[in-house]
């Protein structure tokens, strides 16, 4: 492969290319149609190819690197350092192959198709659940506003509502009988999506192999264990566990100088979606490890410092342990073992 490295600034219909060497001398800009991509990278050199991690850039990625090419995925808050003079579509290409070129610079991993079609699920299942809760509380609100006070969750709306609507002796109306029936249906349709989406992701987790060493871990379940892999694939993309937890924003932020190391709290960094589902399974696995009797070591040293720290920062370190273990268990094809 040669040295030259092509910044590619993809959008909708025009795309645009700079080719540059390992010195950071332009070698050839170009404008190219999405109908020309593939003729245009058949016919190029092999050569690096970094476009910004943005909408489509996986399918492209994986488009060009069929044609011969390496490709990267290169965050785009990693770009904007790079980019000089104003903000145009080639100066954003130029600044997309300058910034790759720098050694210390971290990358994003181009996911499959099996992970995009998982991660389209996932989103899709967020979606509804939002929804959900939506409905679930305008129901509440509208109801308390006649004097009808429903307790919170799904028994609520599947079984109080309907004892509500059918009293007589209650200050709701007519129409807003009909508009909180109206509200119940939708709400159950959604419900029962969510239920379908949930069948459907537990049965590919039940069958991937990555998904199924994640699922070994102490607090990891379908989906947790589905958007994991969705995310990192076989994670081999970070050195290591603690790479791996930083990318997830669950290690301390630093404000150190003078060789003095001042740690606040965790730098919320990287994937906000893994870190929640990650903590929640570390809420969920401390709370089963205190009912258990014998745990494994991993639990039995969050049990320990339960004894020292607040639950919520015992939490939020179990589920920095949690996220080096599930790599490991990833990365190094092997389950997880549980050590009493």
């Amino acid at each position: 492969m040669s040295n030259i490295t092509v910044g590619l600034d993809i959008a909708k219909n025009v795309f645009h290319a700079v080719a540059m060497d390992s010195r950071g001398n332009i070698k050839a800009r170009k404008l190219i149609r999405r109908s020309q991509v593939s003729k245009y990278f058949a016919n190029h050199e092999a050569a690096m190819v970094v476009i910004e991690a943005c909408g489509s850039s996986n399918y492209w990625a994986r488009v060009i690197q069929k044609l011969g090419h390496e490709v990267k995925l290169i965050p785009p808050q990693h770009v904007v350092a790079y980019r000089r003079k104003g903000k145009n579509d080639y100066n954003d290409a130029e600044a997309i192959a300058e910034a790759s070129q720098r050694p210390n610079m971290t990358f994003v991993p181009i996911k499959t198709i099996a992970q995009q079609e998982l991660q389209s699920l996932l989103r899709v299942r967020e979606r509804k659940v939002s929804d959900r809760s939506r409905i679930a509380n305008q129901i509440q609100g509208l109801a308390a506003e006649f004097g009808v006070a429903l307790n919170k969750g799904k028994a609520a709306i599947s079984k109080q509502l309907p004892v509500a609507l059918e009293d007589i002796d209650n200050e709701l109306t007519s129409s807003m009988r009909g508009l909180l029936c109206e509200l119940r249906e939708e709400y159950l349709q959604i419900d029962g999506a969510v239920k379908r989406l949930d069948k459907e992701i537990s049965s590919i987790t039940a069958t991937n192999e990555v998904c199924k060493r994640a699922l070994s871990v102490p607090g990891i379940g379908p989906i947790n264990a589905a958007t994991i892999y969705a995310s990192i694939g076989n994670g081999q993309n970070f050195k290591n566990g603690r790479h791996f937890a930083a990318w997830c924003g669950l290690v301390p932020k630093q404000n150190s100088t003078g060789g003095k190391n001042n740690l606040g709290g965790i730098t919320k960094r990287g994937n906000s979606q893994i870190r929640q589902l990650l903590v929640h399974g570390a809420r969920s696995a401390l709370t089963w490890a205190v009912k258990r009797k014998e745990p494994d070591n991993m639990l039995n040293w969050a049990l320990m410092l339960k004894n020292q720290k607040h639950h919520n920062k015992v939490t939020v370190a179990l589920a920095n342990k949690m996220a080096r273990v599930v790599w490991a268990v990833i990365a190094n094809e092997q389950p997880y073992q549980a050590c009493r």
